[in-house]
């Protein structure tokens, strides 16, 4: 026991209260991410069920869902304190889940509801973790979570790394449908996990903290646009599908003009998962915290970019298979492990109506409205006679950009912190 102390006080520099909060939130992340990936590759397989062809139409289905469901979850955290609309949310998420199971096991309307799991599923993915970083940044402030965010991310990390294995483990005798069943349990632990961290993390000066956010259903855009910050913060989303949108469609032309073969392709897709997974999980628990302490959110925010600097560089003059590899690993080893940790903390320093309604704006239709965008822009630049190595030149300037923003969303957060801590003394 004695050694496990010392190691969870290396890995977790915090106090016993402190400690106990970052091991439920672990625990929360853990389950949370297991669920989804449980249910991914399902995701995928429906996908295609649904008709390769229409794919196009279900990610502009997803975004009109997401339009919709945002101010129904508006009016839920204005009406209700987080200890009781964080667990609605995943109970109802749980209950879609049950009506799919049964619609598929009984065989009912098996292309329809292919399509409408595959938009729920994505639906359900960025709201899921949205809600739970919301409620993190609610619940620590930009100093503990400097110190804490990394550790807990690492529980989202190992979550997603169990996921494929119980999928691939439990698929043939179980069945694909009842993988459904799975995810739904994950999800209840969740919740089970959110509700032990409340008491774990719960202090005399923090009682406010279970009153509801109030404010209007509506709030999340008018929120957005009178502050700057806010816009900074959107605009560093923004910028972050952009990079991951170029990446991706660079991946996606690369692989499939080098590798023949769905199989060798999937093995290259699986090999950067499980790269990017093990380093991820490595710099969360030892190296996140500490960065973040002695670098700032500035800098740590301003890594992801630099990535993207270097590996479109690099793609313009060697747009290689190994180069593109390189530059997807990196990247979102980069973007799990130091940038998103920073940019938790950004909202930190925010009013709880902002964190919990400008925030999912951001992280949820802001980020998949800017997926659609930038696809179409890939795509008209290459309509336009552009090759991959023209294309990655012209996001150079862009993603310098990005760069100077992180810079001076670090310096914003700083500064709204050292005011917040003078407020306190």
């Amino acid at each position: 026991m004695t050694a496990l102390q010392n190691w969870l006080q290396r890995a977790v520099p915090a106090t016993p209260r402190e400690r106990a909060a970052a091991l439920w939130s672990f625990a929360y992340f853990f389950t949370l991410l297991a669920g989804y990936y449980v249910l991914r590759p399902l995701r995928d397989q429906m996908g295609i069920a649904g008709g390769v062809r229409n794919l196009p139409w279900l990610f502009t289905a997803t975004f009109a869902s997401l339009l919709i469901a945002q101010p129904l979850y508006g009016a839920l955290v204005a009406r209700l304190p987080r200890v009781r609309f964080i667990p609605i949310v995943y109970h109802f998420f749980v209950a879609n889940l049950m009506l799919f199971w049964l619609l598929l096991i009984f065989g009912i309307a098996e292309v329809i509801v292919a399509r409408v799991f595959f938009v729920w599923i994505s639906v359900f993915n960025l709201f899921a973790v949205a809600v739970f970083w919301s409620f993190m940044a609610d619940l620590f402030n930009a100093e503990q979570g400097k110190r804490l965010f990394g550790f807990i991310g690492a529980g989202g990390t190992a979550g997603a790394l169990l996921g494929p294995v119980l999928t691939i483990g439990l698929s043939v005798p179980l069945g694909a449908v009842n993988l459904l069943i799975v995810a739904a349990v994950f999800l209840e632990l969740a919740v089970f996990s959110v509700h032990r961290l409340e008491p774990a993390a719960k202090a005399p000066e923090s009682a406010n903290l279970e009153q509801r956010v109030g404010g209007s259903a509506f709030a999340a855009l008018p929120e957005l646009i009178r502050s700057p910050y806010l816009l900074g913060m959107a605009a560093w989303v923004s910028l972050l599908s952009f990079g991951a949108t170029i990446a991706y469609f660079a991946q996606a032309n690369i692989v499939s003009a080098s590798i023949q073969g769905a199989a060798a392709q999937t093995r290259i897709f699986a090999s950067i998962d499980l790269a990017v997974g093990l380093l991820t999980l490595a710099t969360q628990v030892f190296a996140t915290g500490r960065f973040l302490k002695r670098f700032g959110t500035g800098m740590a925010a301003g890594m992801l970019p630099m990535v993207y600097i270097v590996g479109f560089a690099a793609l313009a003059i060697a747009p290689s298979l190994i180069v593109v590899v390189m530059l997807q690993v990196a990247q979102r080893w980069m973007n799990f492990a130091i940038a998103n940790p920073a940019r938790q903390v950004f909202f930190t320093v925010v009013g709880r109506e902002e964190k919990y309604k400008a925030k999912n704006l951001i992280d949820v239709v802001i980020y998949r409205g800017s997926d659609a965008v930038y696809g179409w822009v890939y795509d008209s630049l290459q309509a336009l006679g552009l090759k991959l190595g023209a294309i990655v030149l012209c996001a150079l300037p862009v993603v310098a950009g990005w760069l100077v923003l992180s810079a001076a969303l670090g310096r914003a957060q700083e500064h709204r912190a050292t005011e917040q801590n003078g407020e306190g003394d």
